[in-house]
């Protein structure tokens, strides 16, 4: 059914780019990110360098964070629309709730 492909061959499925050897790149922001983002104080264009979290996302948690007030835990960010589990887990590194925001995209 299927031929089959280089190692090098990429397939699109959904928001990400997934290449054949198993790893995911997002499709907003850069594939290399370094740092930290705080929740708390981070603007938009900050928080939509977070990979797997593009400006809607980012607009979303703003939206969030001034309807309810500054986020308790990382783990709260899950409350905005659109943040579930899957993506949780794959950013949860680059979240912080103090300090600055150190997040690099290159």
């Amino acid at each position: 059914m299927f031929k089959q492909m280089s190692v090098v061959a990429l397939l699109v499925v959904g928001a990400c780019v997934v290449w054949s050897l198993g790893a995911a790149v997002p499709a907003y922001g850069a594939e290399t990110v370094t740092g930290v983002v705080n929740i708390n104080t981070a603007t938009v264009d900050e928080l939509a360098q977070l990979p797997f979290i593009g400006p809607a996302k980012a607009q979303r948690i703003i939206d969030y964070r001034t309807a309810n007030g500054p986020f308790q835990k990382v783990e709260d960010l899950m409350n905005v629309s659109g943040i579930g589990e899957k993506t949780f887990l794959r950013i949860k590194d680059y979240l912080t709730i103090t300090g600055q925001t150190t997040l690099k995209a290159s």
